[in-house]
């Protein structure tokens, strides 16, 4: 039933509605608790759970009539044809008051909101075309850097371990006599930052935006590594290297076999370490993982594995979209099998939650189920 749920889903966002993951999801839950063999029970459970507006009714009707009757394709209705535009994101400055006179003459004040605040807050799964190129304007000023690490290295330093090497050297410029005494310290560097993005059916409203927040961090010049999770594991860092982001999107497109199918998270966090991560990708590194948390592989194989993950990284954090929704648990099998293992739990439904993603990973936020955020 979940997997007929999640087609009907992609049908419906087809048609123009925003049946995001977690309407899908309480859809199903819907459908446990009636007769899925009554017309009546499937049409009003996705009715009160996939529609929020009394625009979507009738596009429910003919996508409904569609998917579970064989009728005809439904059409999305076409209104007047407007031209949208925006200020780019450099020009547009915080709310300004604007003066207008009123009936009697005297000057009103109102203020007059940037188009930005709207999408930091805004769920992915109702952005436009051109929303999700505002959103590239965002991301790059993230700063994708880990935690920092003590390095094997020593620089120059004011104090510290004595440093007899360039202590002796300065002394040539005083005939012999050291006046004075250099030191070095360990230097400090960024950790490996390496992302493991679900590209599953279930991902599919929000995999597009954490695409693009992958790309950022690969070009920002970070160690950073990008991978994405299905029934296979593939390494897209090549891929996402290149800096126009709609080449780089479409040529991770290209190297990815299982776009929006199934998922094996056990199976492919045990290729991940058992290829990349004990050979040092995963030692020490700050690991994310990007992921509704539904797995159809076996569930003790991903707790197997993210306890060896645990054992590897200095800091496992874990993104969920659905983790946003009011009341939500981590009722799915495979989020409750990985969330013991799971130093930060974080959402990713909206630019404001990707930003606190950032923080996390350079070490600033370490709540592990503490609010929605």
């Amino acid at each position: 039933m979940l997997h007929t749920a999640v087609a009907f889903g992609r049908l419906l966002r087809r048609a123009g509605l925003a049946a995001g993951t977690d309407r899908v999801v309480e859809f199903t839950r819907a459908l446990e608790e009636l007769d899925p063999t009554r017309r009546e029970d499937v049409y009003w459970a996705g009715r009160v759970t996939l529609c929020s507006r009394r625009e979507d009714l009738e596009l429910y009707d003919q996508a409904f009539e569609v998917f579970w009757e064989g009728s005809k394709k439904p059409q999305t209705p076409r209104g007047p044809k407007r031209r949208l535009s925006s200020p780019p994101i450099d020009s547009v400055q915080p709310p300004k008051k604007s003066v207008q006179k009123n009936e009697k003459g005297e000057e009103a004040v109102r203020l007059r909101y940037s188009p930005v605040d709207v999408l930091r807050t805004k769920n992915f799964t109702l952005y436009t075309a051109e929303e999700f190129a505002e959103l590239h304007k965002l991301l790059v000023d993230l700063k994708l850097s880990g935690a920092l690490r003590r390095s094997r290295r020593l620089e120059p330093a004011s104090k510290g371990r004595h440093d007899p090497h360039r202590t002796l050297r300065s002394t040539l410029r005083t005939g012999g006599e050291p006046m004075h005494h250099r030191f070095r310290r360990a230097r400090s560097q960024p950790r490996r930052v390496v992302l493991l993005c679900d590209i599953s059916g279930s991902m599919a409203p929000y995999s597009r935006a954490l695409l693009r927040f992958m790309h950022v961090g690969v070009i920002s010049g970070e160690p950073l590594e990008a991978f994405v999770l299905g029934t296979r594991l593939t390494r897209v860092t090549r891929e996402l290297a290149t800096k126009d982001p709609d080449r780089a999107l479409k040529s991770a497109a290209g190297a990815i076999k299982d776009w929006s199918g199934g998922t094996r998270l056990g199976d492919t966090i045990k290729e991940f370490v058992d290829r990349w991560g004990q050979r040092g990708m995963a030692r020490g590194s700050v690991v994310v993982i990007l992921s509704d948390g539904w797995d159809r592989g076996d569930v003790e194989v991903l707790a197997e594995q993210m306890m060896r993950l645990r054992r590897l990284s200095y800091r496992v954090i874990w993104v969920n979209p659905l983790k946003a929704a009011p009341g939500y648990q981590p009722l799915a099998r495979g989020m409750a099998a990985a969330l013991p293992y799971i130093d930060v739990f974080l959402s990713g439904h909206n630019f404001e939650s990707l930003e606190k993603l950032a923080r996390a990973i350079t070490g600033a936020v370490s709540d592990k189920q503490g609010g929605t955020s």
